[in-house]
């Protein structure tokens, strides 16, 4: 099948179709889309409308389609079923993991409601046992849905084993290896169990070689360690060891895009994770806080010029290059700071030491801002500037240069160890503050040299 494009032509007649209650072609346009496709039409359409889809679909890709729509248009649509009916038609025909991340984004009353209506009684003790993670730790993020075997079968229990558990389990990304008690052991892989013959032990097969990680590691580490050792699901376990959960490939995709969204947005100014479409009063709430920062570092900007008028009457053109010196300083801050927030990102930050670091990070600031010094020196002299206005702001460029690369690297992993998101080191926070300590240091050499 080739990639679904989705054109304007094509709404306009599904929106007729569902206007004419036309439901057998409803049907079978939307049958030949992917879940995915189905999600980003939802997008062009009105609850109502979407709603009417939901309801032709077969029950299997309708629940697929849910846990793909936007977070905000799936609240709206789930709004529109009953608690019970989301629990039959939606809920229960979902893997945990999934089932969890509607829940999750759901009133927390509503949620609980929704559950009492859940009939596999199992299923809802899943449920209400992943709802107690923090939805940002693994587990939060794992499914319960897994195939494991005991120690002491044999393949051919383990084969019947397998069949079993299959069942509810939509993709075998592994097939682990546990005791008596559940605990992690290891890993077999499904080739030997299919090789083997049928009356080989477990135990002399599987590989003790397993990658995992406890039920209250952060989803970042989780990411990390799927990524370092190229793996499309890590086994979670509790703090005895014992196998309770796994978080697939999938699951860390979306975390990480959602994480990705979250900083792009923190660098930016805005302090809650919003859309385009949110509410007026929400966009706005969500940037003020920045606005009102940046307004009271722009205040104290000019209390540091006011304070240093007598250079300034004196010398006019130093006022030619305030606005140089304080936006090569928020530049040179904000990009100390992203390789920083990067490398803390990624987990190959060495935040026990970090003098390297702040070494590495001088030794850049000095070669850039010798050369960008020189240059203004050589542009000072082409167009006739005074020569001790050129030695200041050459002069103050270095220093601004030189205090904002080690200001953003030390403010990142200063937030890093409160447990605060990092990424605010490289949005307004360090441009205001470089700006103000910028002009500072530049009026300074200005009084000292002139």
């Amino acid at each position: 099948m080739s990639q679904f494009q989705l054109t304007e032509s094509f709404v306009d007649e599904l929106k007729s179709w569902i206007s004419r209650d036309l439901s057998a072609e409803i049907t079978s346009a939307l049958t030949l889309l992917f879940p995915a496709d189905i999600a980003e039409l939802f997008e062009e359409l009105s609850k109502v409308e979407c709603k009417y889809c939901l309801d032709h679909l077969e029950v299997n890709k309708a629940v697929e389609v849910i846990a793909e729509v936007e977070e905000d248009k799936r609240e709206m649509l789930l709004m529109m079923y009953s608690p019970k009916e989301i629990a039959s038609r939606f809920i229960e025909n979902l893997n945990s993991d999934d089932a969890v991340d509607i829940l999750y984004a759901l009133p927390k009353a509503l949620s609980q409601e929704i559950i009492s209506y859940v009939t596999d009684l199992e299923y809802s003790i899943q449920l209400v046992s992943l709802l107690h993670h923090d939805e940002d730790t693994a587990g939060g993020l794992m499914a319960k849905e897994l195939i494991k075997v005991n120690l002491n079968w044999d393949l051919a229990q383990c084969t019947e084993e397998i069949r079993k558990q299959a069942e509810n389990v939509t993709k075998v990304n592994a097939i682990y290896v546990v005791d008596n008690n559940d605990i992690l052991l290891g890993i077999v892989p499904l080739k030997l169990i299919l090789l083997e013959k049928a009356k080989t032990n477990v135990s002399q097969i599987f590989d003790t070689n397993v990658i995992y990680a406890e039920v209250h590691t952060r989803g970042e580490e989780v990411a990390n360690i799927m990524s370092k050792y190229d793996l499309d699901a890590l086994p979670i376990v509790d703090s005895l060891k014992r196998l309770i959960g796994l978080v697939t490939i999938d699951d860390v995709i979306d975390f990480v895009k959602e994480e990705a969204d979250k900083d792009y947005q923190l660098l930016s100014g805005i302090s809650e994770n919003v859309e385009s479409k949110d509410r007026i009063w929400v966009l706005s709430r969500s940037r003020l806080p920045w606005l009102i920062i940046g307004l009271g570092g722009g205040l104290m900007n000019s209390f540091v010029i006011r304070g240093f008028e007598n250079q300034l009457s004196t010398n006019l053109q130093l006022a030619l290059f305030m606005p140089l010196v304080a936006a090569m300083g928020g530049n040179a801050g904000v990009q100390s700071s992203a390789i920083i927030v990067q490398g803390l990102a990624n987990n190959n930050l060495d935040t026990k030491n970090i003098f390297p670091r702040l070494a590495k990070e001088f030794s850049v600031a000095l070669i850039n801002g010798l050369i960008c010094s020189g240059l203004l020196l050589a542009y000072s002299a082409l167009v006739g500037n005074s020569l001790n206005i050129a030695e200041v702001v050459s002069i103050s460029l270095l220093a601004v240069i030189l205090f904002a690369s080690i200001l953003g690297t030390l403010i990142p992993l200063i937030l890093d160890r409160y447990k605060i998101d990092p990424a605010l080191a490289t949005g307004p926070f360090i441009t205001t503050t470089n700006d103000l300590i910028g002009l500072f240091l530049y009026f300074s050499l200005a009084r000292l040299i002139l």
